[in-house]
């Protein structure tokens, strides 16, 4: 995916620059001693020095996405992580002003996106969940261009600090049945938890059911009134005009629904029981 990532630069620096019958060579190799010896004309190198995660846009709250299919099933997709992925850009040429001016050009190319733009993007990038920022000649990044250029073994030159975010999605997304009605057992045990109640001691078991109000028109939260009529107990409706109700014995109940202040409906449900569709 990073390499993708170089496309998309090479894609926007030879639209944005231009580049016209390749008069300018854009390169991503590590600009040492050697290499530098062998150019023949202007070139223009992206160098990739460092790739470390960017934790200020570590998402932790709420750490997955929820998709809720027709088919009743729920598919859970974990969090991206966002990379930064750091680039110094340097100009090669003859002569210092030619360096100076390609340097110049790529600069002015780079400011005008706030993002990559999608035209430029290569197939594998088209699902990013967010666009790719591009920050350009930062303070705060390239702090020491001297000991990059000793490690590299070559004369120092001005160096451009450009960076992108990127978001990895190395997790496998998650299907699964949509857990509709639970079932709470308790009672005393003499074995671990999870095992088995003691024998001859009847559990007590509570339940969780579910449901859905459907209407002609979409149904805010705060436009409805749920009561379980034989707790007297408010129910809160949520988004998708979903309803969950708890510690429920095995039996009929009674659940009362008032809409925008209007006459009350009731309805009546039984635990255990799958899911309900209400129509108000």
């Amino acid at each position: 995916m990073i390499n993708e990532v170089d496309e998309a630069l090479r894609r926007l620096l030879v639209r944005e620059l231009p580049v016209k019958n390749s008069e300018v060579e854009i390169k991503f190799d590590q600009p040492g001693r050697e290499w530098s010896a062998r150019l023949n004309r202007p070139t223009l190198n992206l160098f990739l020095y460092d790739v470390r995660e960017n934790q200020k846009l570590r998402q932790t709250q709420p750490l997955w996405d929820v998709e809720h299919k027709p088919d009743g099933t729920v598919t859970r997709r974990r969090k991206p992580v966002r990379v930064d992925l750091h680039y110094m850009i340097t100009a090669w040429a003859n002569d210092p002003e030619d360096e100076h001016r390609l340097l110049g050009r790529a600069l002015m190319a780079l400011f005008r996106f706030a993002d990559l733009p999608e035209e430029v993007l290569p197939e594998g990038l088209r699902n990013q969940p967010k666009a790719i920022p591009i920050m350009v000649a930062q303070y705060e990044e390239l702090r020491n261009p001297t000991e990059v250029w000793q490690v590299l073994d070559n004369e120092m030159r001005p160096g451009v600090a450009c960076v992108l975010t990127l978001a990895l999605d190395p997790y496998q997304p998650l299907t699964t049945p949509l857990v509709r009605t639970r079932e709470l057992v308790l009672g005393p045990s003499p074995v671990p938890l999870a095992q088995r109640l003691a024998e001859g001691v009847e559990p007590a078991r509570f339940w969780t059911v579910g449901g859905t109000l459907r209407s002609k028109t979409l149904l805010e939260p705060e436009q409805v009134q749920l009561t379980l009529v034989e707790r007297g107990q408010e129910v809160r409706l949520e988004a998708g005009s979903r309803f969950t109700i708890g510690r429920l014995r095995a039996g009929e109940y009674t659940l009362e629904v008032v809409v925008d202040g209007g006459k009350p409906q009731r309805h009546t449900i039984t635990v255990p029981a799958p899911d309900y569709e209400i129509q108000v």
